[in-house]
């Protein structure tokens, strides 16, 4: 027995709970916090800055020489050098810093590191830079100088139209109202005035349209979240209804603005991806990638909706089982993030990784490449390291599951064993239902092979009292958890009677929505075939039901 299976058998002697937490010498202290759970404000914050960025705050506080500003800098160092955020070691190191003035400091130098690197995206950020003009032409206008607040907002108004800022154009427009409505700026005599009321018109309705379709698009996706996918004609027609409830009313293609369109993109994709119409969902998600493609400043200004669209195009080859599509797709992602790396934000970044990383990675189980997978697990845990305090817990147990199914499809059940208890020491609200389900379901059969049927038998308990309670199931799922539940008490004689019977039992069609999507994470048909030395063509054939009565 090695050291993970014996640690296991040890909980089950204390009597564990249903989930097990494993811990074991691969589970590094990092990993155990390795996302940022901090709810310190301040020390989240600093943890984030870069090297330039930090420099950069310095520079900026030693500007004002006063005690406030000594004390920032001096608890801006010490919170720098934890690794947890520790309120006793502030207190101790800084003097100067009592417990009842703590509070205030850390308020202020949270807007001084806030208001420094506001200062350096000024110019990286278009509606940042077109804000600060705004703030600019206000302070203008207060000291009665109004004509020269209105120069500034004729000229940010066409920087708000060619980005696409709907929102920054209208305050800009309601601004240059207020002036005109107060004072005599003759604009009547050049014909400003019409245009100006005429395009406040058409941008109220614009932001309201846009607002509309933003929703819709967060409303779908939520209908997807509380109803899964479609089944029955009746959920169907819900769907729709569902959609149609939400849609704007009007929709004219030639006046939409972009960010219109791309909403309206997004949540037909979701519509045709709940009722698991895959090849619309995936031309909604083209649709939405070329519009941005047919539109370079939005693409280079909203790389991360750009990216999102590509990976979740990615994502709808890889449920489709198309390999060449999904490569010649991910090539041009690629060459976009090589191309745009320099200038991306640290989130950016973040995403260019999860999304490039999730999907060469669903490229190489879809054609089977395990090794591959492999090799690029040191490389995705560093990455994974570096963007802790911002990639979200459930992405990282994706990555482990996928290097964990890697080393199962290799029978290098130990090292899959390994993984999963590192995803199980973090299961808790961190990982959707379908995704735990394949775990729990996966550690249990690393055990059923490895032939530790002690520990497999109590993993089993625990799973049927967790299914029993959970609707979203499978039946597939069940049946599966009952196959391992048979093997563990069964001669290891019978198990290939259990697993031809298993075969004859099951439907490896995956018609229904739930099992298309547990086959995702479970290659079944592949598992099947391995232990019984068949193909898996003849796996779901009427020869194999042929040669299973033979069997027997």
């Amino acid at each position: 027995m090695t050291i993970s299976n014996f640690i296991t058998y040890c909980h089950i002697q204390k009597g564990c709970a249903d989930q097990i937490k494993l811990e074991n010498q691969s589970v590094k202290s990092k990993d155990i916090v390795m996302f940022n759970t901090q709810k310190d404000q301040v020390f989240t914050l600093i943890k984030s800055l870069s090297k330039s960025e930090k420099r950069n705050f310095k520079l900026y506080v030693n500007r004002f020489h006063n005690q406030g500003n000594t004390k920032s800098l001096q608890l801006f160092d010490t919170i720098d050098k934890m690794d947890v955020y520790d309120e006793s070691i502030i207190l101790r190191k800084n003097k100067g810093i009592n417990k009842k003035n703590l509070p205030n400091l850390k308020r202020h130098l949270y807007k001084q590191v806030l208001t420094s690197l506001r200062l350096i995206y000024i110019n990286k950020e278009i509606d940042i830079e077109i804000r600060e003009q705004l703030d600019f032409a206000r302070i203008l206008y207060g000291k009665g100088m109004y004509m020269q607040s209105l120069k500034i907002l004729e000229r940010i108004k066409k920087i708000a139209v060619d980005h696409h800022q709907d929102i920054l154009h209208l305050e800009i427009l309601d601004f240059q109202k207020r002036i005109e409505a107060r004072h005599i700026t003759r604009s009547r005599q050049a014909g400003k005035i019409e245009d100006l009321l005429s395009d406040a018109v058409r941008r109220s309705w614009v932001t309201y349209a846009a607002s509309r379709f933003s929703s819709l698009n967060i409303q779908i996706h939520g209908w997807y979240i509380e109803h899964g996918h479609t089944i029955t004609a009746e959920q169907k027609k819900a769907a729709h209804a569902f959609y149609k409830q939400h849609i704007p009313n009007e929709l004219d293609d030639d006046r939409m603005t972009f960010h219109e369109k791309v909403n309206l993109h997004q949540a037909n994709m979701w519509l045709h991806y709940i009722l698991m119409d895959l090849k619309k969902s995936q031309n909604f998600a083209l649709n939405w990638i070329n519009l941005f493609e047919s539109d370079q400043v939005l693409m280079e200004k909203d790389p991360d909706l750009y990216m999102r669209g590509y990976y979740y195009l990615l994502t709808l080859f890889f449920m489709q089982k198309e390999p060449i599509s999904m490569g010649h797709y991910y090539q041009k992602l690629d060459k976009f993030i090589a191309s745009q790396a320099e200038i991306f934000n640290e989130n950016s970044h973040m995403i260019a990784f999860v999304y490039q990383q999730l999907s060469l990675l669903n490229y190489q189980l879809l054609v089977r490449d395990y090794q591959a997978i492999l090799k690029e697990e040191e490389q995705t845990m560093q990455q994974i390291d570096r963007f802790k305090g911002l990639l979200d817990p459930h992405r990282a147990m994706l990555f482990y599951y996928k290097f964990a199914y890697a080393q199962f499809a290799l029978r290098d059940y130990d090292q899959c064993l390994l993984r999963l208890n590192r995803i199980l020491s973090f299961s808790d609200g961190f990982l959707r239902s379908d995704v735990l389900y394949a775990v729990r379901l996966l550690q249990v059969i690393c055990h059923i092979e490895l032939e530790n049927y002690d520990v497999a038998a109590h993993l089993i308990s625990s799973c049927k009292r967790s299914f029993a309670q959970r609707p979203d199931v499978s039946p597939l799922q069940q049946k599966l958890l009952t196959l391992m539940d048979r093997l563990s008490r069964a001669h290891l004689e019978k198990h290939r009677k259990l697993y031809l019977n298993f075969s004859r039992e099951v439907n490896l069609s995956l018609k229904t929505p739930e099992e298309f999507r547990n086959s995702l994470f479970f290659d079944l048909s592949a598992y099947l075939s391995f232990k019984l030395n068949v193909t898996e063509k003849d796996l779901s054939g009427p020869a194999f039901a042929k040669n299973v009565l033979v069997e027997e």
